[in-house]
């Protein structure tokens, strides 16, 4: 239709203005550094490691040690429990922390849980197996536990594959965590 109102103009001349202006806070001298630090001349860039406004050495490494997280806590691995809530209360979730899944090995009390890693939100909205991966087997929840170590920055999403995706449709048995880089203070 090509009709753009008053009003989305006046708000995008707004946000474009917000945005300048936050730039241009964000490029001020700090204490007697240069405005402008690609203007120097020549090779010297006051901006190296040692002179970087926000670089603090970290003397005394506190960064967060790796955690390991029961998934579903005292409840573990099982059927009809939300796993998503549980991710949302229990993260952030950062790299190189361990997930641990226990469940019961299939007996004839209890039903059988595997673990699947599922290769993107569209299959695992669904529930969709087809081209997940398992992880590990209804044998490997027992004891201590199946440890599944986030090593990657990227969306992981776990989910029950038994029963044909069932657990994860109808039982909740599925979420989902993006691991974060570890923070660093110093």
């Amino acid at each position: 239709m090509g009709f753009i109102s008053r009003q989305g103009v006046v708000t995008s001349l707004l946000l474009l203005m917000a945005s300048l202006s936050a730039v241009a806070m964000a490029n001020r001298p700090l204490s007697g550094k240069p405005a402008n630090p690609w203007n120097t001349g020549g090779r010297f860039n006051p901006w190296g490691p040692k002179n970087h406004p926000f670089h603090q050495p970290n003397t005394n490494n506190n960064t967060r040690p790796p955690k390991k997280f029961i998934v579903g806590g005292s409840d573990g691995w099982r059927y009809g429990f939300n796993y998503t809530d549980w991710a949302l209360k229990n993260g952030p979730f950062y790299i190189n922390d361990t997930l641990v899944f226990k469940y019961d090995p299939p007996n004839s009390t209890t039903f059988p849980h595997s673990v699947y890693l599922l290769p993107n939100f569209w299959s695992f909205q669904r529930c969709d197996l087809s081209r997940a991966k398992q992880v590990a087997t209804v044998a490997e929840g027992s004891g201590e536990g199946f440890e599944f170590v986030l090593k990657n920055w990227w969306p992981h999403y776990f989910s029950c594959g038994e029963h044909n995706g069932i657990h994860c449709k109808e039982g909740m048995m599925k979420f989902s965590v993006m691991p974060l880089f570890r923070p660093c203070h110093g």
